[in-house]
């Protein structure tokens, strides 16, 4: 942590804070993901949104481009009758588009350029709370804004067979703010109790940490208690790189899962420069990590390792992105090898010239919106390839690499707000894992990409509708099949095993190799906003689990219901 501490006081030194404007970030699963990404696609052709791999979004971004847009479309034209926005002018927003739009701009209201009565509240709270319909207190003036915001999670489960109850109680407060637009600042603090299904249990105590979170604690025998703080502060370093530190998650990719970075595992310490300029935009992540332990750690200290990562895109047309993404996780515990800091140099180069201690991946994604309804996305990654080796045997331990393919499909067969998804993910045996604890592709005992590792294919489909403004009702189903270890025999599914460890003949590993465990979990959700982000929702999920050669299966129904405020859905979809 010190180390991360000491290269932002360097970068404030070389590079003092300037008079560009500086925002904070949507928070973790923000209604609004949804609707940019209808935007992008409907749109087409705005090379600003292209950019979106890169979550989470940047508040005054989405703001500038959702006024641009929704002024844009209604058509403007100069002294000589050309109008000069005649690509917008075609851009179908529907009913319902238009209240998500409103809403957007409501709950990023720091960045909206002309002040808009419709987000007053019609009977605020003592003249104080609720003034906005977004904020329960909201400061806007002139050199200060500050929004602060409850949080409530409250849900309760029945899955037949299962004798516990099934809960989620979180309680908590959101506080985000700028100061004079050149400092940003946002903070999430929860506290948190739950009992998920069965599968979540066991998840947890296998692994000693809870999906998304971390450090927890016993509570009530069976459920568990843990707390969750978050917070970064963010400024403009120049006029085209903005700077973020602070303790959170970050996401790289357009798809539901990511093969580069996910936000589905634990939150770190991280440093990030994000530099946008001409067609291009450029982001340098370094982290602060953990290491795997074997025992619930109570106030031992843990080890730290480090990771960095770039990622550099550029709109090769208005309608294509393309990106090229490495990273390195250290081999070394407590230390951090500042030859990593060169923004510029690949990873694997200075990986070789130090010793190759280190976990070195590199990888492409692209994207293409098409038509005005249609997106095509992927991601390829590589951990370790050898072309003479994948000629001679595509089996051969070594071809180590992971891959995305997917596409979105918005206002599909031409009903109104019907959006459906589409994506598969494969990835070889050893994807991720190293030949030692340290190096792995992990963070607290978790992923840091795909939340099933590797050794494993995924198939996932989206159905989302929003039929009314306040009404949205989504089905999601993910089938996979996973290759298990079994009798003391390593077959590339578990990342946090040592590679050289494996047992078997090096040509010998095939994607589900070793006992195949297959699953189809499907997930159902209806919800109401009764009141700007104050959601009540119903779901159902079914989920069934077997694994080849076994006896029995491991079948979950679970029906739903509860309210949640000023956060983002809990969902098992693993």
């Amino acid at each position: 942590m010190q180390i991360i501490k000491s290269l932002l006081k360097l970068i404030v030194f070389v590079c003092p804070i300037t008079a560009a404007a500086q925002s904070t970030y949507l928070n973790q699963g923000s209604k609004e993901n949804h609707f940019i990404e209808r935007l992008e696609i409907k749109q087409q052709r705005n090379t600003d949104l292209n950019f979106s791999a890169l979550k989470p979004y940047n508040r005054k971004d989405i703001v500038r481009e959702a006024e641009f847009l929704d002024s844009a479309r209604m058509g403007y034209s100069d002294s000589t009758g050309v109008d000069m926005h005649k690509e917008w002018t075609d851009l179908d927003l529907t009913a319902v588009d238009e209240y998500n739009l409103r809403s957007l701009l409501m709950n990023n209201s720091e960045w909206v350029s002309t002040p808009r009565e419709d987000f007053a509240s019609k009977h605020p709270l003592w003249n104080t709370f609720y003034k906005t319909q977004a904020n329960l207190l909201e400061v806007n003036e002139k050199d200060f804004f500050l929004a602060v915001n409850p949080i409530l999670n409250f849900k309760q489960a029945v899955e037949p067979g299962y004798d516990e109850s099934i809960f989620l109680n979180t309680r908590g407060v959101s506080v985000r703010g700028l100061i004079a637009k050149k400092i940003g600042f946002s903070s999430i603090i929860t506290e948190n109790q739950e009992r998920g299904p069965t599968f979540f249990n066991e998840y947890v105590k296998a692994n000693r940490a809870v999906p998304g979170y971390g450090f927890y604690k016993n509570f009530k025998k069976t459920a568990f208690d843990y707390f969750d703080a978050r917070g970064y502060i963010t400024f403009g370093a120049t006029k085209y790189i903005n700077v973020q530190f602070g303790y959170d998650k970050n996401f790289i990719g357009d798809g539901y899962r990511s093969m580069f970075l996910s936000d589905w595992g634990n939150s770190n310490l991280f440093l990030k420069l994000n530099t946008k300029i001409w067609k291009l935009n450029y982001q340098n992540l370094f982290m602060e990590l953990m290491p795997q332990f074997d025992k619930n750690h109570g106030d031992v200290l843990l080890d730290r390792k480090y990771a960095a990562m770039h990622h550099l895109s550029m709109n090769v047309t208005k309608w294509l992105n393309v990106g090229l993404f490495e990273g390195i996780i250290f081999g070394r515990r407590n230390r951090f090898d500042f030859q990593y800091l060169n923004p510029i140099i690949f990873y694997r180069h200075v990986e070789g010239t130090i010793g190759s201690p280190d976990n070195a991946v590199a990888g492409l994604d692209l994207k293409a919106n098409v038509a005005h309804r249609l997106q095509f996305y992927g991601q390829f990654l590589l951990d370790e390839f050898r072309i003479k080796d994948l000629v001679k045997n595509s089996k051969s331990w070594v071809n180590k690499y992971a891959y995305q393919v997917g596409m979105k499909y918005v206002d599909a067969f031409g009903v109104k707000n019907l959006d459906l998804q589409g994506e598969i993910n494969r990835v070889r045996p050893f994807m991720y894992s190293h030949n030692d604890s340290t190096a792995n592709y992990t963070h607290y005992n978790q992923p840091l990409a795909h939340p099933l590792g590797a050794n494993f294919q995924e198939f996932i489909g989206i159905v989302r509708y929003q039929p009314a403004p306040k009404w949205t009702l989504d089905a999601t189903a993910i089938y996979y099949y996973k290759g298990l270890d079994s009798a003391n025999t390593n077959f590339g599914g578990d990342i946090f095993k040592d590679y050289t460890t494996r047992n078997q003949p090096d040509n010998n590993f095939i994607v589900g190799g070793g006992a195949k465990a297959k699953c189809l979990n499907f997930m159902m959700n209806i919800a109401y906003e009764f009141r700007q982000n104050l959601f009540f929702e119903a779901s159902f999920q079914h989920r069934n689990y077997k694994v080849e050669g076994a006896s029995g299966e491991g079948n979950t129904t679970m029906v739903t219901a509860g309210i949640r405020l000023n956060i983002f859905r809990r969902a098992y979809d693993f």
